[in-house]
């Protein structure tokens, strides 16, 4: 069977016993900060686990896609480690248990795939008997093993949800793997493997380690589709699957090495290249932090094979059609952003290239400066530099290191490489949601959901059900105080899709407050930030809420700007755009978009042009109610990585534009007025954002451009035609002036070299110079170093000045010198007494300071920090 064909099978026996079968959630998970990466399949599903949402199906099963990077040391050691691998699962919360399962999982692996019983070995938790008399009645006791809780115990954390698991596993038998006689069950070599997991939830682990029943028992399972293809393949390895094997071809044929010769480095190539291919689908962008900085060092990875492999121009991006072509048919969303997963690539690893370049220069400095001072051995911490900073691989650092008669200090590297990684687990908490949500959580199983009205109404009569304080609910709240309300109703539109909360107020006989922010913390559970300015409030009070219209109109009138917007988008530069993220507001519309270059100028006005043709077209805007899989059908866009239901809404405006969305619009599109696009700027490799105002933001906009432009007029004494021209023309006089200015200033610092030269001093032998130039930039006392240095012919020059308020010193030392005096190395030393840093190179350095009282003292210290440095001290 084909891993489509699989696929398939294991849904469709799903669906046939009464499983939803629900589509995978994207790489980055929608609504769950606490996660960087989808990295199982009941990802999805926490709150339907947690009991956080209500349940609309009991049983589902998926075909997930997955992420980790907690085996990555493994992926190319072994046959079946991955970054990215597909887990397909069925899942049942609080509906069956062990019994189907079990059974179910029987079935489907002895008679949908027709494994051999006698292949097959099942794993239980030493203490679940009730899972070894199920399994006793479809396989034999002895093919039963009883495991630890370190093998066969899931746990959530120290505390909460937890259950014992059954692990099914597959024995390919005598001559794979370790071959020895003794092999059996149990034996680390590659001759048996894990094919499926099912896990029991049915306890709650108190602090005190004893474990109470849940009232709900879940079941979680999962099985890896590149494992369970390579067995119904009747292949040892993931990568000889048709999931790999094109994958591993394509490559091949691009270094021309035979794989069989580089097993390691293929299999790391294929894993990675298929990973930056779906991470970069479901938006992942390279950067140097969170998810981007994962998939950045994934990437240097694979391309530091390559280069093992002879590779050194770009060669990534070219095996993502690979990759698109093997897994397009169960992910449609490739092909559609198949060149931009290239371009995104190939900038990626031509930027690498470069920092590659940058780090043997580093390095090439590092060794210059042990020589200079008679070490031998590269630090951990530059080691680590070289790999974080420059992506320099730590074996090419160690082979030209030893090739030059140096050592390296591995364990430095890495006692800095744990750093880093504590590093990135404290920065985690940064995915976490802001505040704790158990509050909401707990009232959200309370409380019936918050009945929305405010499609059609702005204001409407509700009770008060709950209100928060600081966190915990409270009965009562008075004057003066801040406060969250959840009511039965309400018009106000909750903060989701980018577009901000509603603002508005609260009223009742004798009490008034003001509605600040609108959110919903848990799914179905709106709350309302309000400051209390009269009265008491209580709840089972009835208030009115009332929206305040004219913000709501105008967040509508940029909300409906934003689809528009993408319209031409996809218009103007090609149907793969897509969006990335958005803000909306009452006062702007800000519109994240997949784009790889920058749109240029008769680009953005034949955008603008589009979206006020369209808005001065009046187009109807609809927002009908649909099943998901026909407003998809229809060809209406869904917001890229966004959780939808059974049941969509669907906001239309006309042929232009259907989008999936919850937010609130205008009822046609001449509302919107006017957009006037104010920026477009690059946010990331691979996104573009562009920043809009419409309508009473735009008129205000207008307004205020035509003000400046009056006033332009007024001062320069110009018609407003002629104001460009103008400007040019004052602009070409100041560069004549300032290139005057720079011409004199030259020749005055070249005047004062001449005299500088008398206050050379020798230190052993050696021409020292320091000495004082306020009110000069940086770029002139370099070029006064330079020229003191070619009349002193051998030397070490430094020039301290003041310029701006700040402290500014130049060192530079002749190539003759350069082995025994260290510029960059000097000038450390005397940005310390100015208060500041810096440094450079072996031949010229630059420093700053804060403490101008300490400039002469520097000065001062200059021939005796040269004397040490020369004897070595």
């Amino acid at each position: 069977m084909t891993g489509n064909e699989l696929r398939n099978s294991f849904l469709d026996f799903f669906r046939r016993h009464g499983h939803t079968i629900k589509p995978s959630w994207p790489l980055v998970p929608p609504d769950d900060p606490t996660l960087l990466f989808t990295s199982a399949g009941m990802v999805q599903f926490k709150k339907e686990f947690l009991g956080e949402i209500p349940l609309v199906f009991t049983r589902a099963a998926t075909c997930q896609k997955c992420f980790r990077t907690s085996d990555i040391d493994n992926v190319g050691k072994t046959t079946r480690h991955h970054t990215f691998f597909e887990m397909l699962g069925n899942f049942s919360f609080g509906d069956y248990f062990k019994e189907e399962s079990i059974a179910w999982g029987w079935d489907y692996v002895t008679k949908e795939l027709g494994l051999p019983e006698e292949q097959l070995w099942i794993t239980i938790f030493r203490d679940d008997d009730e899972a070894f008399e199920i399994w006793k009645k479809l396989v034999s006791p002895q093919r039963i093993v009883r495991m630890d809780e370190e093998d066969n115990f899931w746990t959530m954390g120290p505390t909460g949800p937890c259950g014992p698991c059954s692990e099914i596993h597959y024995d390919y038998g005598k001559g794979v793997g370790c071959n020895r006689p003794e092999c059996e069950f149990g034996c680390e070599c590659d001759r048996y493997v894990e094919i499926w997991n099912h896990v029991f939830t049915q306890f709650d682990r108190h602090e005190d380690g004893t474990l109470n029943p849940l009232p709900k028992k879940n079941i979680d399972t999962g099985m890896g589709l590149e494992r369970i293809a390579a067995v119904m393949q009747g292949v040892h390895s993931n990568f000889q699957t048709d999931l790999f094997k094109p994958i591993v071809e394509y490559a091949a044929s691009l270094t021309g090495v035979d794989p069989e010769d580089a097993v390691e480095k293929y299999r790391i190539i294929s894993d990675h290249v298929r990973a930056l291919t779906f991470l970069v689908a479901d938006g992942v962008l390279p950067s140097n932090e969170g998810r981007g900085y994962v998939e950045r060092r994934i990437l240097r990875r694979a391309v530091q094979r390559g280069r093992d492999l002879g590779m050194r121009d770009p060669f990534l991006y070219r095996i993502v059609g690979a990759v698109v072509d093997t897994y397009k048919a169960a992910y449609p969303e490739l092909e559609a952003r198949r060149e931009h997963i290239s371009k995104v690539i190939k900038t990626e690893e031509e930027r690498f290239n470069e920092t590659l370049t940058q780090g043997l220069t580093l390095l090439e400095d590092i060794m210059h400066e042990l020589n200079t001072s008679g070490r031998k051995q590269i630090s951990g911490q530059e080691l680590f530099r070289l790999y974080d900073t420059y992506g320099f691989p730590m074996e090419l650092t160690e082979e030209i290191a030893v090739s030059e008669g140096f050592q390296i200090d591995k364990a430095g590297f890495e006692s800095e490489m744990q750093k880093q990684r504590e590093r990135a687990r404290a920065a985690f908490t940064g995915y976490e949601a802001t505040g704790d949500v158990r509050p909401y959580t707990e009232l959200a199983k309370k409380l019936p959901a918050t009945r929305f009205v405010g499609y059609t109404e702005l204001s409407a009569e509700a009770k008060v059900l709950a209100i928060l304080v600081d966190g915990p609910p409270v009965q009562s709240v008075k004057a003066e105080s801040d406060a969250e309300v959840v009511l039965d109703i309400t018009p106000f539109y909750s903060e989701a899709g980018g577009q901000v909360g509603d603002k508005g107020t609260l009223a009742a006989k004798g009490f008034a407050a003001e509605v600040v922010d609108t959110r919903a913390p848990v799914t179905g559970l709106a709350v309302h930030k309000i400051r209390i300015t009269s009265g008491e409030l209580r709840v089972g009070q009835t208030v009115l809420a009332q929206v305040n219209e004219n913000l709501r109109r105008d967040t509508a009138a940029h909300h409906s700007g934003t689809h528009l917007l993408q319209s031409a988008l996809r218009e103007v530069l090609g149907e793969h755009v897509y969006q990335a993220g958005s803000l909306v507001a009452p006062d702007r519309f800000r519109f994240d978009y997949a784009h790889f270059a920058a749109p240029d100028e008769r680009q953005i006005r034949r955008i603008e042009l589009l979206v006020n043709q369209r808005i001065r077209e009046n187009i109807p805007v609809e927002t009908p109610i649909l099943p998901y899989n026909k407003a998809k059908g229809l060809g209406a866009i869904a917001l890229f990585g966004e959780k939808y239901g059974n049941e969509v809404r669907m906001v239309k405006m006309g042929d232009v534009s259907k989008e999936l969305c919850g937010g609130t619009h205008v009822h046609a599109t001449g509302d919107i007025g006017l957009c006037l696009i104010t920026s477009e700027s690059s946010v990331a490799a691979g996104i573009r954002r562009i920043e809009a105002v419409c309508g009473s933001a735009a008129y205000r906009r207008v307004r205020e451009d035509d003000d400046i432009l009056r006033e332009a007029e007024s001062v320069l004494n110009v018609t407003r035609s002629e104001i460009p021209a103008k400007i040019r023309q004052l602009f070409e006089e100041r560069k004549k002036a300032e290139k005057e200015l720079a011409r004199l200033k030259t020749a005055l610092v070249a005047d004062k070299a001449d005299n500088l030269l008398a206050q050379a001093v020798d230190v052993d032998g050696i021409k020292v110079l320091a000495a004082r130039l306020d009110d000069h930039d940086a770029a002139h006392l370099r070029n006064t170093v330079d020229s003191l240095k070619a009349k002193l012919q051998s030397g070490v020059v430094v020039i301290g000045g003041v310029s701006e308020g700040k402290v500014l010193l130049i060192a530079g030392v002749t190539k003759d010198l350069t082995g025994r005096v260290h510029a960059g190395n000097l000038l450390k030393h005397l940005a310390k007494i100015v208060g500041g840093s810096g440094g450079g190179r072996p031949d010229m350095a630059q420093a700053g300071g804060k403490e101008l009282s300490k400039l002469q003292a520097a000065l001062t210290e200059v021939p005796s920090a040269v004397g040490r440095m020369i004897k070595g001290d």
